[in-house]
């Protein structure tokens, strides 16, 4: 393939070559176990730990030791969930939301199963989230709350400060656990400020490699272990810990402090101008989201009446590379359950295509992608069914310009 435009980072993202150049000696010169006696492990074990300090400061924690590492989001998730409520077996009912990542829904459908009592919490056409049927939900049994805090998906930030006044005011003893993996780097993290009790996030979805995430667990809040073992991460996790992967999520998490506020100008300038653009030039093109807050990044528009696999294989064909929702589900034919929730009308419903920037995007590759989409929708146009209800679209978009 002669041209690569990736518009697919809420996958996953490149890593940044200076968080490959910080990992590489920890892979070659500098391999010792760190939790071994000898001198030569105390260059890895300090490497760890400033890792962790970074990591601290990048999410706002108040020490150290409220920061696990792990291997993924999807770990994180776990082993907050039901390591915390392994912690307070009394208790059986949790809230969440419809939109929640996979690596969370599948949890709580697993604790359904066995004696949990879950809500599911609604969103609105936008999909921002109803906080009134959340308050109403919570009772003195219920022993979590967890609500992501930027949908994979659509980028909807939810308020999550205010969810949080809201449990503390309804139960004190209510926990709140936080899925950021798709606001770490984007948006400004403050556990302490935000009153979040656990919080996960994954490396690789700001330019840290695949395979190392972190845990955030406030002071005030136990859980069980996960995996058990050794000794390692205070006894939260075990296993031998992955040193240049760690020094990799640290790295990545002190540039993306850095960035944030390119990340809320230019990158939303573009992500502005394609979804404008695409608006402007393809007439049965809807942005599925309103005005509803996002992460600066993301942008999930629907195409009336053609399928959105054809429209992926199409922009493949020209090196433009997007998703039509979660990296997890991509391989079903199931409509996005995010979407459904939001009552995206069915006309656009297996036509949606999400598109995630970078801080590597380049307006070049916006431009590119806005003079090759218009084409390639109008070679789907031709083998839909829907021709009749495409013209109407047409006569009627045109008669509003």
């Amino acid at each position: 393939m002669s041209k690569l435009i990736y518009l697919d980072n809420n996958a996953t993202t490149k890593i940044d070559e200076k968080v490959l150049e910080a990992m590489m000696p920890y892979f070659k010169e500098e391999y010792a176990n760190p939790s071994s006696m000898y001198d030569f492990s105390i260059k890895p074990a300090h490497a760890i730990k400033e890792a962790r300090r970074k990591l601290k400061d990048f999410l706002g924690a108040k020490n150290e030791k409220e920061i696990i590492f792990t291997s993924c989001g999807s770990e994180s998730a776990n082993t907050a969930i039901r390591g915390y409520l392994s912690t307070v077996k009394n208790k059986k009912h949790i809230i969440t939301t419809k939109v929640e990542h996979p690596c969370v829904l599948n949890v709580y459908k697993y604790l359904e199963k066995n004696g949990y009592k879950v809500d599911y919490i609604g969103v609105n056409s936008n999909g921002e989230l109803d906080l009134t049927e959340l308050e109403n939900a919570i009772t003195p049994d219920t022993a979590l709350v967890s609500v992501m805090f930027a949908n994979n998906e659509t980028g909807i930030l939810n308020p999550i400060k205010k969810i949080s006044e809201i449990i503390k005011n309804k139960n004190p003893e209510t926990k709140f656990y936080v899925d950021a993996v798709q606001a770490a780097g984007k948006v400004p993290i403050n556990v302490e400020d935000l009153g979040i009790d656990m919080l996960g996030i994954s490396g690789h979805k700001f330019h840290a490699p695949k395979g190392v995430g972190v845990l955030y667990v406030n002071s005030k809040t136990m859980i069980s272990p996960l995996i058990i073992g050794g000794h390692q991460e205070r006894g939260k996790r075990a296993g031998t810990e992955n040193v240049p992967y760690i020094v990799g999520i640290g790295k990545a998490a002190e540039l993306a402090a850095d960035n944030l506020e390119y990340e809320n100008t230019e990158i939303a300038r573009l992500r502005d101008k394609l979804e404008k653009g695409i608006v402007q030039k393809v007439y049965n093109a809807r942005i599925n989201t309103g005005l509803a807050t996002r992460v600066p990044n993301t942008t999930n528009i629907g195409f009336e009446y053609i399928e959105g696999e054809l429209i992926l294989l199409h922009l493949s064909d020209l090196g433009i590379c997007a998703s039509s929702g979660s990296a997890c589900t991509s391989g079903s034919l199931e409509p996005s359950h995010v979407l459904r929730a939001m009552n995206v009308p069915f006309t656009s419903l297996h036509g949606s295509v999400r598109f995630s920037l970078s801080r590597f995007t380049t307006e070049a590759e916006i431009d590119y992608v806005l003079d090759k989409l218009p084409a390639a929708i109008e070679e789907i146009r031709k083998i839909s069914p829907y021709q009749k209800e495409l013209q109407a679209l047409k006569e009627m978009k045109t008669a509003n310009v």
